[in-house]
């Protein structure tokens, strides 16, 4: 199985107090993101940034290109609502 993918869904752009418009990361959220090794503490990030778009608001963009980009890594995830993505 491939490792759990970056939040990041490639739009880039860090307007929103520094948080990024796509994914609601920082740039150091995205470095410490690739720092981590394990497939849990991968999770648990994304678990995070989840967390932290629901008190931002404005990404539910987020959820349907991050589910897609799983599906095609061959990734299966438990982050939303308890019920696996991809």
């Amino acid at each position: 199985m491939s490792k759990v993918p970056s939040p990041c869904i490639d739009v880039c752009k860090f307007k929103r107090d520094g948080h990024c418009i796509g994914c609601s990361m920082t740039k150091a959220q995205k470095s410490a993101f690739k720092a981590l090794k394990t497939d849990t503490h991968r999770e648990a990030f994304v678990e995070l940034v989840v967390a932290q778009q629901a008190v931002m608001g404005r990404y539910a963009h987020w959820e349907k290109a991050f589910e897609k980009k799983c599906r095609k890594k061959k990734v299966s995830l438990t982050i939303f609502d308890g019920t696996k993505a991809a």
